[in-house]
């Protein structure tokens, strides 16, 4: 049976701060959802192990939400077991399954810095004033990411929803068919939305996640 979810736990990825929550954050909290909402500051560390001992306590019992390295963050806590309620996980990496997905990303941070990278990977609706103060963060990011493979889900982990955004390349419905395929992930398309759903897609993403929990609780 699924575990209710106690809290919803949301998770950001590379050349951004739990900044980038905040329009999802300020939408749960008119919705008519009453678990908590946190959204850690990741720490950059450039190691799974870290970043998964970070979250872990965080996402027991939790609907765990992460977009790009978060969502990939979210692969990893769930192939290790962490017993979260449910998690969505909106178009993360998927390491050997599509070889080259973050290659155009590698390419953008080598010509342009972070910015680069980051108007590469959000589009414009990403802003200088989303991305760490740490200079370095974005290129171990970009490090641990390159070098994630995906596992199956550990037992304790709850269900698996994969996103995709509706406007996103073919690469990323690639990749959400190959974690379907593999895994037996099951795969949603999010109306409205590229990569950055938690900035262009706001209320699409914020009724699914009160679906999710409501549902988790019914």
């Amino acid at each position: 049976m699924q575990r209710s979810a106690r809290r919803i736990v949301l998770i950001h990825g590379a050349a951004v701060t739990a900044e980038v929550w905040d329009g999802v954050i300020a939408a749960l909290a008119a919705s008519d959802v009453s678990v908590p909402v946190l959204a850690p500051q990741r720490v950059y560390s450039g190691s799974l192990d870290a970043e998964v001992d970070a979250l872990a306590p965080l996402c027991e019992d939790a609907l765990v939400v992460g977009i790009s390295g978060g969502a990939t963050l979210g692969l990893e806590l769930a192939s290790r077991g962490v017993p979260f309620a449910c998690a969505v996980l909106h178009e993360p990496a998927v390491g050997s399954l599509l070889p080259g997905l973050l290659a155009p990303m590698a390419a953008a941070f080598e010509s342009g810095g972070v910015a680069g990278f980051a108007n590469v990977l959000y589009g414009p609706s990403w802003r200088p004033g989303l991305a760490p103060s740490d200079g370095d963060a974005v290129a171990r990011d970009l490090a641990m990411f390159r070098g994630f493979e995906p596992r199956p889900a550990a037992d304790g982990a709850g269900p698996v929803l994969i996103t995709v955004g509706e406007l996103s390349p073919q690469s990323r419905y690639d990749a959400a068919a190959a974690l379907n395929r593999e895994f037996g992930y099951t795969v949603q398309a999010l109306t409205g939305s590229a990569h950055a759903a938690h900035l262009d897609a706001v209320d699409q993403l914020t009724t699914l996640i009160v679906e999710l929990v409501k549902r988790s609780t019914s």
